[in-house]
């Protein structure tokens, strides 16, 4: 399990240095082709992995309840993320990862609510979920690079 973790903080690293010279302008901007932005994919990371690990554990996300609305799955961009959202939202990027680690070394994830992801992956356990989680990571990291190609244009 620590190398699933030590592979979630290594693709949110490069997030973080993939957007770290971008403005909030850029972050909100929606490529042509694209139905969301980079701020968007990137909030959406945070939240979906609260969504799989804690969510289906039965447990509370440690994020803004607003955030699930905003950024969950079947969502799209709906006016601008603050400069001061996107500073939040970047705060917990590692340090929920590692706060996940703690949890899960503790034990704290006792139950599961098993799922199907929209990849058709079924999800039985949180071991499942984590590392599911690394996949769908992966993937809206492509997206966020992608995004700033066109962004700085």
């Amino acid at each position: 399990m620590k190398k699933l973790f030590t592979d979630q903080k290594a693709v949110r690293n490069l997030v973080l240095k993939s957007i770290e010279n971008l403005d909030t302008e850029a972050l909100n901007k929606i490529p042509e082709g694209f139905n969301n932005n980079i701020v968007w994919n990137f909030a959406h990371i945070l939240v979906t992995q609260q969504l799989l690990v804690y969510k289906l554990s039965g447990l509370n996300p440690d994020i803004p309840k607003e955030w699930i609305s905003k950024f969950r799955i079947g969502t799209k961009p709906e006016g601008l993320v603050s400069s001061q959202e996107i500073t939040q939202i970047k705060d917990l990027f590692i340090s929920i990862i590692e706060k996940t680690e703690q949890d899960y070394n503790q034990g704290i994830f006792k139950e599961f609510t098993p799922y199907t992801t929209s990849y058709n992956i079924a999800l039985e356990k949180v071991e499942d979920s984590i590392n599911f989680n690394n996949v769908h990571e992966g993937v809206h990291l492509g997206y966020i690079l992608a995004q700033c190609r066109l962004v700085k244009l």
